[in-house]
């Protein structure tokens, strides 16, 4: 599903604007099959629909087993190191914020007349008005999650002496590894004590052997312990609140097996709650209706919604937005366009309100 965080806004430029005495007493409204954009006739355009993206970060966790696993209570006195290898995932954060479609049921047409003032429309690709005479607000774009850089792995064999890799068997090769496990961590004990031999001339020599001595010691113990590297993911998901909805199906979640689809009965389920929040009254069916017979532009007048992303353990996330589809249309005057002012208009890309309106006198 697009919206037009993704789209490149594109300039329209149009010839004079026919907006407002010369025109059919539909003529504004007139809706049909046209694509938006720029015709020989005028300009079609969309207002937008207020969708929401939810954003889900998980972690996955792998545990990969020692080569001693099976020693490391004797030597290192670690309790219940799994032998097996492993997969874990849970969800770190989930967050929604408001992104705009086209909706193709709010959909206006704009005639040109040479004889009236010119203007500059700007649409975006998908066709949603976003200005006229002026400048669009630049829309801000998903970045692509990027996750943190990780360490190279070390092998922890490099750090084994010449006695422990001869060893004749595996019993024999961690209980020599153990050993130098012991050694490392009494060397690095004499050094914090200042008690070393061959103690080091200032502090950064001193923090550049305690931290080799502490790579050495994890990579040998990473041998009776095992391995967890942790990765970070994300996965975006659209929707398109038309209607109210207590309890939507939204994802599944498993533990082992990470986020599921909602028909996938392995996971637990995550639910969406969408209320309308009536911010805007709705209009008089007369005013709307003598609406239709006047010229100008039509913007949105959204209304609120709340959304909640809940489990069977409770709230997990909730915000308010502005939404279009659950607030009104209204009709800017075409008097605002016409010889004697040159009007300015900036819209809400996500909601289509009106954000700025200037007119000034022409020169």
């Amino acid at each position: 599903m697009k919206d037009i965080y993704n789209k490149v806004t594109r300039w329209v430029k149009v010839l004079p604007f026919y907006l407002f005495t010369l025109l059919p007493l539909n003529a504004q409204t007139i809706v049909s099959n046209y694509q938006p954009g720029v015709t020989s006739e005028g300009a079609i355009y969309f207002l937008p629909k207020t969708a929401i993206r939810i954003t889900v970060q998980i972690e996955k966790t792998t545990y990969t087993p020692g080569d001693l696993c099976k020693y490391a209570d004797r030597y290192l006195r670690l309790k219940d190191v799994p032998a097996e290898p492993s997969t874990t995932w849970r969800i770190t954060s989930i967050r929604q914020e408001a992104v705009s479609i086209a909706d193709t049921s709010k959909r206006y047409t704009v005639k040109f007349d040479p004889k009236t003032v010119a203007a500059n429309i700007a649409l975006s690709d998908d066709g949603v008005l976003l200005a006229i005479n002026a400048e669009p607000k630049p829309l801000p774009l998903q970045q692509p999650f990027k996750a943190a850089p990780r360490p190279e792995p070390v092998n922890p064999r490099q750090y084994m002496n010449e006695e422990i890799l001869a060893a004749g068997s595996t019993a024999k090769m961690a209980e020599l590894t153990a050993r130098d496990i012991y050694e490392i961590r009494e060397s690095r004990n004499l050094l914090v004590r200042g008690q070393a031999d061959n103690m080091p001339k200032d502090g950064a020599q001193l923090k550049l052997m305690l931290n080799q001595l502490d790579l050495q010691d994890r990579s040998l113990t990473s041998l009776f312990a095992g391995t967890t590297r942790k990765d970070t993911l994300e996965k975006s998901m659209t929707i398109v609140p038309n209607k109210e909805s207590k309890q939507s199906l939204l994802f599944r979640f498993s533990q082992k097996l990470g986020l599921l689809d909602d028909d996938d009965l392995a996971g637990v389920p995550y639910y969406i709650k969408v209320v309308n929040l009536h911010a805007v009254p709705m209009p008089d069916p007369e005013v709307k209706k003598k609406q239709k017979q006047e010229q100008g532009v039509y913007v949105n007048v959204p209304g609120r919604m709340k959304t909640t992303i809940y489990n069977a353990d409770g709230v997990v996330v909730t915000n308010e937005f502005p939404a279009a589809q659950f607030g009104t249309v209204e009709l800017l005057s075409g008097a605002l366009f016409n010889k004697r002012y040159t009007t300015h208009l900036w819209l809400n890309p996500v909601s289509g309100a009106v954000d700025r309106l200037e007119a000034e006198q022409p020169k």
